[in-house]
C-alpha cells in the first residue's frame, strides 16, 4: 500500500482554477468561461491579495465559495476621488449619461476608469473610485489544477 500526497495550494504555487465573481444581487461580475481556466500563482497580483490568501490550503478539484466585504475587496468608496470636470473637457460627440464608464489617461500613460456619478449644467462629476468599491463580492472558485 503507498501512501498518495494530496496537493494543496501553497503561497507560490502555480494553479488552475475555475471561478465566477458576482454581486450579492446576483450580477455576474466575472467569470471563466466554460472551456478554460485562469491560471496564475498565488501572490502575483493577478487577484485580490485577499483571494489569494483564501485559496492557499484548498486541494485539487475542491471548489470554494468565499463572501468579501468591501474593505476585503475593493475598498469603501473615497470622497476625494470625486472629481468635477467641464463639459467641454469631453468630445461633443460623446453621448454622456450618469454610470457610464469612461477611461482616462494618466501622466504616466495608464488608463484609469472612471464612472459619471452626476451631471450638472456645465460640469459632470467623475468618480474615479473601482467601479466595485463599496461592493460586497461572491467569488466562488473550483481548484482545477496545481503545479507547485
Amino acid at each position: 500500500m503507498t501512501e498518495q500526497t494530496v496537493l494543496t495550494v501553497q503561497e507560490q504555487s502555480d494553479i488552475e482554477i475555475r471561478f465566477k465573481l458576482t454581486l450579492v444581487d446576483g450580477t455576474l461580475v466575472d467569470q471563466t468561461e466554460e472551456d478554460e481556466v485562469f491560471a496564475f500563482q498565488i501572490g502575483d497580483g493577478q487577484l485580490l491579495n485577499r483571494l489569494d490568501e483564501l485559496l492557499i490550503g484548498l486541494e485539487v478539484g475542491t471548489t470554494a465559495k468565499f463572501t468579501l466585504m468591501p474593505e476585503q475587496a475593493f475598498g469603501l468608496p473615497d470622497p476625494s476621488n470625486f472629481q468635477t470636470l467641464p463639459k467641454t473637457e469631453f468630445p461633443e460627440t460623446m453621448v454622456l449619461k450618469e454610470g457610464l464608464v469612461i477611461g482616462f489617461n494618466t501622466p504616466s500613460g495608464n488608463e484609469i476608469p472612471a464612472t459619471i456619478y452626476e451631471i450638472q449644467d456645465d460640469v459632470v462629476v467623475m468618480d474615479f473610485n473601482h467601479p466595485l468599491a463599496g461592493q460586497v463580492l461572491i467569488f466562488e472558485a473550483t481548484i482545477e489544477a496545481i503545479h507547485s
